[in-house]
């Protein structure tokens, strides 16, 4: 079992920064895919960034690449998202999940969801 705990969200103009976080609890953090998915007002939950196990290996959205990196500290058992160069429309609730070792950007492939962070990008 597998508890997550996102934080890092708030307001930040267009153009700035963001650096998003996600504490796990339980054991074996670094068997997990970490995962942000990111849900809008009116749309369906997105992918946006996934990372393997030993941090190896990533994956990202084409609308966030080149802008968001995602990072993992295994020590830490904690999974970072920053975000840059934020646009009006990365608004939305950011959601970190976890697996046990499928590398996906298919939300059904994540078993455990922190509770959300909200970010709001004023343009």
């Amino acid at each position: 079992q597998v508890q997550l705990a996102d934080s890092g969200g708030g307001l930040v103009q267009a153009g700035g920064s963001l650096r998003l976080s996600c504490a796990a609890s339980g054991r074996t953090f670094n068997s997990y895919t970490m995962a942000w998915f990111r849900q809008a007002p009116g749309n369906e939950r997105e992918f946006v960034a996934a990372i393997t196990g030993n941090g190896a290996n990533t994956l990202y959205a084409d609308s966030v690449k080149g802008r968001f990196i995602i990072s993992r500290d295994n020590t830490k058992k904690t999974v970072f998202l920053q975000m840059t160069s934020l646009k009006f429309e990365d608004t939305a609730v950011y959601y970190c999940a976890a697996n046990f070792g499928t590398f996906s950007r298919t939300q059904y492939d994540y078993d455990y969801w922190g509770q959300g962070t909200q970010v709001t990008v004023s343009s």
